[in-house]
């Protein structure tokens, strides 16, 4: 196993998407479809998908923004957040749902891939990790802080994953009034939902302007935890 992917491609409605995998030390187990943030699969989606594949997980991360011209983000210039936010308001979202349930079928359709799939999604790629998990049925689904969540909860009797949402109490995007709404939607006995004091929105990426290091510890622990019960290597 190494923490650089592999290039491969997805096959879509509209042709191959772009995507990278991870394979872990064995070579073979789980398979996890990692899905990006608005910055595409930056850096901390690599490394977190490295480290998911340090566990023993088969990890798929398919370049969302592949239909736009510019899919790379770079995250030092000062104007990231805005060319992010640009990019993700040119995505269509039911295409980006399509795509990311092909990902999940192609990674079921790997060799490498020896037990269950889940999806694991980040901000917006939480929020298309759920819808996934309502039109495809993973085995797992862990959504940090699904951004789009507040417009999919008509989907939540669909998902009947084992599920993680993890939110932070100062989220200046989702507010506590919307959190508890999405829990309340989401509620179940497969379902698992933490909340963590003081953190803002995006608080698991390494950025200075979101990172909260006390949240980002504790929910990879707990993240690390319902993958070993919900999705076993």
């Amino acid at each position: 196993m190494t923490d650089q992917p592999t290039s491969v491609t997805i096959p879509t409605a509209d042709g191959d998407m772009p995507g990278h995998l991870w394979l872990p030390p064995s070579g073979t187990g789980p398979g996890l479809v990692v899905l990006q943030e608005i910055f595409g699969v930056s850096d901390y989606i690599r490394s977190r998908s490295a480290d998911l594949a340090a566990l023993g997980y088969v990890v798929l991360a398919p370049e969302i923004y592949w239909r736009l011209d510019e899919a790379g983000l770079d995250e030092s210039g000062d104007d990231f957040l805005e060319r992010a936010m640009g990019l993700v308001a040119r995505v269509d979202w039911p295409r980006a749902v399509a795509d990311a349930v092909a990902a999940l079928g192609a990674l079921r359709g790997r060799a490498e891939v020896t037990a269950g799939t889940g999806v694991l999604g980040f901000c917006f790629g939480g929020g298309l990790a759920f819808e996934v998990a309502a039109h495809a049925d993973p085995d797992a689904l862990v959504a940090y802080y699904g951004s789009a969540l507040p417009q999919l909860l008509d989907l939540a009797p669909a998902v009947r994953a084992p599920s993680l949402h993890h939110f932070g109490t100062e989220d200046a995007y989702i507010p506590m009034e919307t959190v508890e709404r999405i829990r309340e939607a989401v509620a179940g006995p497969e379902v698992e939902f933490r909340l963590h004091e003081g953190a803002g929105h995006a608080f698991d990426n390494p950025h200075p302007m979101f990172h909260h290091a006390a949240a980002s510890a504790e929910a990879w622990a707990q993240t690390t935890d319902f993958l070993a019960r919900r999705l076993p290597v």
